[in-house]
Order: C-alpha cells, then sequence, then structure tokens
C-alpha cells in the first residue's frame, strides 16, 4: 500500500469563498480510479505552519503512478493548485 499525503497552506483566508471552491475541486479527486480512504484534515495544531492536509492511499506504487498521471489529477494541479497554494510538502510512504 501507498499513503500518499500533502500538506499545505492557502493563498486565501481561512473560510473564504476562494477556499471552499478549492476544496469543492479537492473533492473531485475520488473519482479517480484506485484513490482509496482519501480524508482531509484541517490543522488545529499551533506547531505547524501548513493548514491543511490531504491523505490517500494506493493499492501499489502502479496504481500511484497511473493516479499521478491521470489526466484529472494533471488538470487539477495545472489549474487548481498552482494558482491557489502558497507552499506544500508531499510525502509518499509505502507500507512496512
Amino acid at each position: 500500500m501507498i499513503r500518499h499525503s500533502v500538506v499545505f497552506k492557502l493563498k486565501h483566508p481561512v473560510g473564504s469563498e476562494e477556499e471552499q471552491l478549492f476544496f469543492d475541486e479537492v473533492r473531485k479527486l475520488t473519482a479517480i480510479e484506485g484513490v482509496q480512504n482519501f480524508v482531509c484534515y484541517k490543522q488545529t495544531g499551533k506547531h505547524s505552519n501548513y493548514q491543511y492536509g490531504l491523505f490517500m492511499d494506493f493499492a501499489d506504487t502502479q496504481v500511484y503512478e497511473q493516479y499521478t498521471t491521470h489526466p484529472a489529477h494533471i488538470a487539477f494541479v495545472d489549474q487548481h493548485w498552482h494558482s491557489n497554494v502558497e507552499e506544500f510538502l508531499e510525502l509518499d510512504y509505502e507500507s512496512l
């Protein structure tokens, strides 16, 4: 199993219409074949500058690679991620 994790900070204020529209687009990623256990979290601690986290699982590396090259994922990154995200950290883990 591969766990894809991305923590990030948006360019928009918390609670803004832009924030809501961004997360509406984020949730569409769940329609891509192979995405499992998709969850979105809002940061509650004070020890990180990142505001949000996206987490999803994939059966294996091949399925994860299919996701990263899927036209819907590429379109999301080009049309929504770059224009809305100020900074991020991406981590991908394979279960032991």
